[in-house]
């Protein structure tokens, strides 16, 4: 089975080393990040810097002038953490070691663009807007998603794309000091949370039938009692049907997928304009279609269709992959993503058991998360464990 590690290029660059520990591993692939959202990532054996602080959500490469020439939103490039054409430094050493390099592609997550340009953010019931989660149904968004889709997913060397937050983006995010954790808002909390009113939005649940400032009275007064701790607010969409009324509920939920199903047939199509023959197009997903955040919602059957497979999160166990594996009828890939950073809650000592479950379960890849963030002790694990197989 193939398996595919994730690095970024701070991992590589400036540490010869680097490429040669990652192809002992055993794995044939590098998902190497080419744009990233901001982060603080440890570089533990790197011989310059054990920290690297990228302050922005940014490009790893130079972004081409004339395609961004007088447009807003557009590509933030990186800082020192990332400097000059970071992504092809790091491809090519990579590839000098006998690697398949894929780019890794963050999209619908940049809390930069919100800070920047606040109208493009997903706005809640209660006027609050997310400036890490851009609204997929603004057409300037959309447009800007969709280039950028192509250009860091099409770098040079790259045999291939996985796409990450490719759909809605909501409340749950890990932001700086987080502590939005005192109500447990569940799933259908979590959804009413994350729906935007922005003017888009608004038009689009006009078209839905709904009336927008009805809809949002709706949406407060289901959360007050979950505000209050009197009323549930997990059992997935049929907590949210309970919540708001089956009807509201379903209404919302169709101009959020249709919204989210357009743009990824939208960026999918301009990668493959922008790519040779046989470039490997995945998503990062999750088969529940109104599930917000880095794995996008998506309907499985829908998606198989569009892209030429997806990158699912296994890790603490592999149901995910079921959905897909039932309308997989063409042969599309089903990657399972599993962490091997012990310290994140991964557990590379028992890849090998993990692996082989998710093929049970009809994987057909595995992408390992993450090589330049794991531990020595964690890198024998994965080295042992895919010497095995």
């Amino acid at each position: 089975m193939k398996a595919s590690a994730f690095v970024y290029p701070w991992d590589v660059n400036g540490d010869p080393e680097a490429p040669g520990r990652v192809a002992d591993l055993g794995v044939s692939q590098v998902t190497l990040a080419a744009a990233y959202h901001s982060t603080r990532a440890l570089t533990p054996r790197h011989p310059r810097h054990r920290v690297v602080t990228a302050e922005h959500s940014a490009v790893l490469y130079p972004p081409d002038a004339a395609r961004w020439e007088g447009r807003e939103p557009r590509p933030y490039e990186a800082g020192d953490w990332a400097p000059g054409d970071a992504w092809g430094e790091a491809a090519d050493a990579l590839a000098q070691a006998g690697l398949e390099v894929s780019t890794w592609v963050v999209l619908a997550h940049n809390s930069r663009l919100g800070a920047e340009h606040p109208h493009t953010s997903v706005v809640n019931t209660y006027g609050d807007r997310y400036p890490w989660a851009p609204c997929i149904a603004q057409p300037a968004t959309r447009a800007y998603l969709t280039d950028l889709a192509a250009e860091a997913a099409v770098r040079p060397g790259a045999r291939g794309t996985a796409l990450e937050s490719l759909g809605w983006y909501g409340l749950a995010h890990l932001h700086a000091h987080d502590k939005t954790g005192g109500v447990a808002l569940g799933d259908a909390g979590q959804y009413l949370m994350s729906l935007c009113f922005c003017p888009d939005c608004r038009a689009g649940y006009d078209g839905q039938g709904l009336d927008a400032d009805d809809l949002a009275a709706a949406v407060r007064a289901a959360l007050e009692p979950v505000w209050r701790g009197t009323a549930p607010s997990d059992g997935g969409w049929p907590g949210v049907e309970k919540l708001l009324g089956e009807a509201m509920a379903n209404a919302t939920r169709a101009w959020r997928d249709e919204s989210a199903r357009t743009l990824q047939e939208a960026a999918v199509a301009a990668v493959r304009a922008a790519a040779p023959a046989d470039f490997e197009v995945l998503l990062h997903a999750d088969p529940v279609s109104y599930h917000c955040g880095a794995n996008a919602g998506v309907d499985p059957a829908h998606i198989l269709s569009v892209a030429d497979g997806v990158v699912v999160p296994c890790t603490g166990g592999a149901a995910l992959l079921t959905p897909f594996a039932e309308q997989n009828r063409a042969g599309a890939v089903l990657a399972a993503n599993l962490t091997v950073v012990s310290g994140m809650g991964g557990t590379p000592d028992t890849l090998a058991a993990d692996a082989s479950h998710a093929t049970e379960l009809g994987a057909t890849e595995l992408r390992l998360y993450h090589a330049g963030l794991a531990s020595d002790a964690d890198l024998r694990a994965v080295r042992s464990a895919l010497a095995g197989r």
